[in-house]
C-alpha cells in the first residue's frame, strides 16, 4: 500500500461544502473540500495547534483502579481526541482527500453476487397511503405483512425516489437523504416466511436499485414466533465507511451516523403509514447485529497504524449500526430473553450464506482513525428485561392546513436536498411553530415535560432525548430576526442556561404555543453569521431559518457510555428528517449542512469544553432550481450505477 500524496499548507479555506447535495460532474458547479493530509498529520490523533479544539478532552469523572473503568476511560479518551480532532474551525479544516478521484469513486450501490434476487411490487392502487399530517396525531390500524406491504414499506423509505441527468452525467436520488449522495447505509430485512417472497424465515439484503430483495440466508422456523410478536420482523442498517471517506475524508464517521439516523427516521414514518411501529433494539451489540445481518462474510479488515492509500478491497466492509424491529401499532410490551436471544443470532453465522459482496472501487485510501474510532465505540450485548413499548404520543397541531393535504408517500418520495435558496421567500410564524411541535419527542403532552421519546418518529429511540437546537431565524413573518433556542429535553434547561452567555434573554416569543420550549434568546439579523459558521455557504442565510444541533455529549458519554457516541448523531439525522419532510410538505425545501466551524458555533453561545458539542447544522427554505438537470423514470432506471 501506498503512502499518502504530500499535503500543502491550508492557508484560507477552501470553498464551502455542503452536506446533501447533488453529485458533483464537469457540468454542474462543485464543491470541493480540504485537501489531503500529511503522512505525518495522519498519523496523530491530536489537533492542529492552531486550532481551539487541541485542548486535552476533559476528564470530569475520576477512573476507579479497575481493568473495566480504565478501558472505558481509554475508549472517552479516543472520543473525545477523535471529535476534537474532526473539528471545521476558521483556520483550520479536518483532514479530507486533496480533491475528488473520479476513477475510484465507489459504487453506490451493494449488491451480493449469485444470491437469489425477489422483485418487489410497485405500488398500486387501491391503496391509499394516509395524510403526512395525520401520521402525528395517531397511527392508523395496521396492515398485515405480506409482499405488498413489504413492497411499499421499502418503496416509502429505503428505495431510489429519482435519477437526474445533465449533458452526460446520471446520478440516482433516494428516498432516504444521505450526505453528498453517496449513500454509505445499507439494509436488511429478517423476516418470517412471507408468501411471494420466501416459503421460510430469512434474512434478505434490501436492492434499491432494482427494488428488490436478495436472500442472504434461510433461518430457523422458531426464531420469530419464539422471540417478537406476530406480524413483525426486523430491519437491519450497516454502513459502507469508504463510501463517506472516498470524498470527506476523518469526518465521514460523523456523515456515516447522520445517515443512520436519517435511514432510521425514514422507516419509521414509511411503517407508520402502515400502522406499524418501530423501534430499535438496541439492547443487542455489534457482534450480534453482525452475525443477524451476515456481515461476517466479509474479511477481517486489519486497521493500519496510519492513514494509507492504495488497493484496500476489505476496507469495504460493511459495520454493524442498529437493527429495528418493525410490529403492529398497539402491541404491548413483551418478555425477551437477551441471553438466549444472543446466543439464537451468533449462530446465524453457521447459516447456509448466498451471494458474494461485489467490489466498490479499485483503490482506496484508508483514514485510520475512522475504524479505530468505530472499534472503540461498538457497543457488547446489554441484558435487558421486558421489551417496553410506550404510548403512541400525539404531536400538537399549530395549523393542520398548512400541509395541502399530502400524503405520507406524496412527502416522503418527493423530499429533496436543495442546493440553493432564493434568500427571499418567507413563512408564516404559525408555519414555524408547526415545523417545531413535530420536532418535539414527547408530543404534546398535557403539563408533562419534553424528554422522552414517544411522538413519531422519535420513538423509535429507546434513550432520553441528548439534542438540542440553536436557531437563526431569518424571515418569519411576525417573528424578530435572531437567534432563538429549542430545549428538546427540558431537564436540561437550567444546565443549558448557566452554560451559556449571561446576557441571554431566555424569553418565549410572542404567540408560541405554551407545549413548545421555544426561547428568544437575542434579537439580531443573523444572516451574516449563520453563512460565516456553515463554511461561509450562502444556503445558511438564504434561507427562512437555519439551526444548529447541539448534543449534550460528554456527560452523556460517562453517564450512559461511550457508545452512545454515534447515537447522539443517530438522533441528529431522525431530527434532520422530520425538518427534511415538514419543509417540503408545506411547499418548500431543506437541507443537512456538515460543514461548520464547530468551536465558533461553541464560542457564540458561550459554551465551553464538550459538554454540549455542535454535531449537525441545517437550513430551511426556498430552493432555486437548476433548469440542467432533467428527471427520468424511477422505476425502471437507467442502466448506470451513479
Amino acid at each position: 500500500m501506498l503512502a499518502p500524496h504530500p499535503l500543502r499548507t491550508l492557508t484560507t479555506p477552501p470553498p464551502p461544502l455542503l452536506l446533501h447535495f447533488l453529485p458533483s460532474t464537469p457540468f454542474i458547479p462543485s464543491f470541493s473540500h480540504p485537501p489531503f493530509q500529511s503522512h505525518a498529520m495522519m498519523g496523530s490523533f491530536s489537533s492542529s495547534p492552531s486550532s481551539p479544539s487541541s485542548s486535552s478532552p476533559s476528564t470530569s469523572s475520576t477512573p476507579q483502579e479497575h481493568p473495566q473503568n480504565n478501558l472505558n476511560q481509554h475508549k472517552l479518551s479516543h472520543v473525545l481526541k477523535y471529535h476534537n480532532q474532526t473539528k471545521h474551525n476558521f483556520n483550520h479544516f479536518a483532514r479530507g482527500p486533496h480533491g475528488l478521484d473520479w476513477a475510484n469513486q465507489p459504487n453506490p450501490f451493494r449488491r451480493y453476487l449469485s444470491s437469489p434476487l425477489i422483485s418487489l411490487l410497485h405500488p398500486q392502487p387501491p391503496y391509499l397511503p394516509p395524510l403526512y399530517h395525520s401520521l402525528f396525531l395517531s397511527l392508523p390500524s395496521p396492515h398485515p405483512i405480506s409482499q405488498s406491504t413489504v413492497s411499499q414499506f421499502l418503496f416509502d423509505s429505503l428505495a431510489l425516489s429519482a435519477w437526474k441527468t445533465t449533458s452526460f452525467s446520471t446520478w440516482s436520488l433516494r428516498v432516504n437523504p444521505s450526505s453528498g449522495n453517496l449513500h454509505p447505509t445499507e439494509a436488511y430485512i429478517v423476516a418470517p416466511p412471507i408468501p411471494s417472497i420466501s416459503d421460510s424465515a430469512f434474512v434478505a439484503h434490501y436492492a434499491p436499485k432494482e427494488h428488490a430483495l436478495e436472500l442472504r440466508a434461510q433461518i430457523p422456523s422458531g426464531f420469530f414466533p419464539k422471540y417478537f410478536p406476530p406480524n413483525s420482523f426486523l430491519v437491519g442498517l450497516s454502513s459502507v465507511f469508504w463510501r463517506e471517506a472516498w470524498k470527506y475524508g476523518e469526518r465521514a464517521f460523523r456523515y456515516c451516523n447522520h445517515d443512520v439516523g436519517h435511514a432510521i427516521g425514514a422507516v419509521a414514518m414509511a411503517a407508520a403509514g402502515l400502522g406499524w411501529d418501530v423501534k430499535v433494539l438496541d439492547s443487542l451489540g455489534c457482534e450480534e447485529l453482525k452475525s443477524l445481518m451476515g456481515l461476517h462474510v466479509f474479511p477481517d479488515f486489519e486497521i493500519p497504524s496510519r492513514a494509507v492509500r492504495g488497493k484496500i478491497p476489505e476496507i469495504e466492509f460493511e459495520h454493524p449500526d442498529c437493527v429495528m424491529l418493525v410490529y403492529p401499532s398497539g402491541v404491548g410490551g413483551f418478555d425477551v430473553n437477551w441471553k438466549e436471544l444472543s446466543e439464537a443470532i451468533l449462530g446465524f453465522d453457521k447459516l447456509d450464506w448466498k451471494g458474494k459482496p461485489n467490489s466498490l472501487s479499485k483503490e482506496h485510501v484508508c483514514w485510520d482513525v475512522i475504524y479505530r474510532t468505530a472499534e472503540a465505540v461498538k457497543k457488547p450485548l446489554t441484558l435487558g428485561d421486558k421489551f417496553s413499548v410506550e404510548p403512541f404520543q400525539r404531536s400538537g397541531v399549530c395549523g393542520e392546513g398548512l400541509y395541502n393535504g399530502l400524503t405520507v408517500r406524496e412527502v416522503v418520495r418527493n423530499r429533496r436536498s436543495a442546493v440553493d435558496m432564493d434568500g427571499v421567500t418567507e413563512i408564516e410564524r404559525d408555519a414555524f411553530y408547526q415545523i417545531l411541535l413535530h420536532c418535539l419527542p414527547s408530543g404534546c403532552q398535557s403539563g408533562g415535560r419534553q424528554r422522552r421519546q414517544l411522538a413519531l418518529p422519535f420513538r423509535a429511540l429507546p434513550w432520553d432525548v441528548e439534542v438540542h437546537a440553536a436557531l437563526f431565524v431569518h424571515r418569519v413573518v411576525g417573528l424578530p430576526q435572531g437567534l432563538y433556542f429549542l430545549v428538546r429535553n427540558e431537564n436540561n434547561f437550567d444546565e443549558l442556561k448557566k452554560a451559556m452567555l449571561p446576557d441571554f434573554l431566555w424569553t418565549k416569543p410572542e404567540g408560541c404555543p405554551d407545549e413548545l420550549p421555544l426561547y428568544e434568546l437575542l434579537r439580531s439579523d443573523c444572516r451574516p453569521l449563520a453563512k460565516k459558521l456553515s463554511c461561509h455557504q450562502d444556503i445558511a442565510s438564504d434561507g427562512c431559518f437555519s439551526l444548529g444541533m447541539l448534543a449534550r455529549m460528554e456527560p452523556t458519554l460517562c453517564e450512559k457510555n461511550v457508545w452512545m457516541y454515534p447515537r447522539l448523531f443517530w438522533e441528529t439525522g431522525v431530527l434532520g428528517q422530520v425538518l427534511y419532510l415538514e419543509a417540503h410538505a408545506i411547499g418548500i425545501s431543506a437541507t443537512g449542512i456538515g460543514c461548520f466551524f464547530d468551536d465558533p458555533v461553541h464560542q457564540l453561545l458561550g459554551l465551553k469544553g464538550s459538554t454540549f458539542q455542535s454535531l449537525y447544522h441545517f437550513t430551511v427554505g426556498s430552493p432555486v432550481l437548476d433548469k440542467r438537470i432533467m428527471s427520468l423514470p424511477t422505476y425502471p432506471g437507467p442502466d448506470v450505477d451513479a
